[in-house]
């Protein structure tokens, strides 16, 4: 009896082993897996917030610098920003001044088309009123009169772009400016080591270059902003010059 127990509690013991062996590659497997599931661009990921990360590379890049490239940017934008704004307010549906003209011109004459002029707002409104204040004069001397004004009035629009056009040639150049003393930095740093260190020289091209990004990021935005001023203009400049010959032809027809 004894002897069938022990021959009993030796199986059961092998049993035990043997499904311990099987286990254990298998938890190694499971191991492997769950180490190669884990992010490898986790670890790498900085916690930091955006504005944080900039105001770093900001003083990384030297305040000086980086601070004259941000006062360009913040003329830049006031500047384009105040532009959009004035080229939004000289919006004017010209077929219905066109048509609210020629009716005043019907019913009251020159005087009634001038009330109409002056109520509205717009560049393509204020050229109709100097035509019709010389519309005594004759067609010719009208469509003068609308040349000349139109002129003024694309001065008018495109006041101030000189100064985008100024900020986005500056930030990149002060940008290059800062880079080329950060490495004039940076080789001094190297001289008064006495060694040229990988340390100090990538520590130097850093910091010398922060600010050539900076420039460059500041030109870009302000490049599109700067072109579509532009493009508005355009479009202003083509409707005003499509009014302005069918208010000749009006007056045309009405003289006639």
């Amino acid at each position: 009896m004894f002897l069938a127990a022990g021959v009993v509690a030796m199986s059961i013991s092998c049993f035990v082993a043997s499904a311990q062996e099987e286990d254990a590659p298998a938890a190694a497997t499971e191991e492997i897996s769950e180490a190669t599931n884990v992010d490898p661009f986790a670890a790498g990921q900085s916690e930091e917030p955006l504005h944080q990360q900039l105001k770093t590379k900001f003083i990384e890049g030297g305040a000086g610098f980086m601070s004259l490239v941000i006062i360009c940017l913040i003329l830049g934008l006031a500047v384009a920003i105040e532009r959009i704004i004035y080229l939004a307010l000289c919006k004017t549906n010209t077929k219905a001044l066109l048509e609210k003209v020629e009716a005043a011109l019907k019913e009251g004459g020159v005087e009634k088309a001038k009330e109409v002029c002056r109520d509205t707002k717009g560049p393509v409104a204020s050229i109709f009123y100097q035509g019709l204040l010389r519309a005594d004069q004759g067609i010719d001397t009208v469509e003068k009169t609308i040349v000349s004004y139109g002129s003024v009035q694309m001065s008018n629009m495109e006041k101030g772009l000189s100064w985008v056009g100024l900020f986005i040639a500056i930030a990149p150049s002060l940008g290059f400016l800062g880079t080329v003393v950060g490495m004039i930095q940076a080789f001094d740093a190297i001289q008064a080591a006495g060694d040229i260190s990988p340390n100090i020289v990538a520590g130097g091209m850093k910091v010398a270059l922060i600010t050539t990004v900076g420039g460059l990021i500041v030109a870009l935005i302000l490049q599109v902003f700067y072109n579509y001023i532009l493009s508005k203009i355009d479009t202003l400049s083509i409707e005003m010059e499509d009014a302005s010959i069918s208010f000749v032809d009006t007056l045309t027809k009405l003289n006639k």
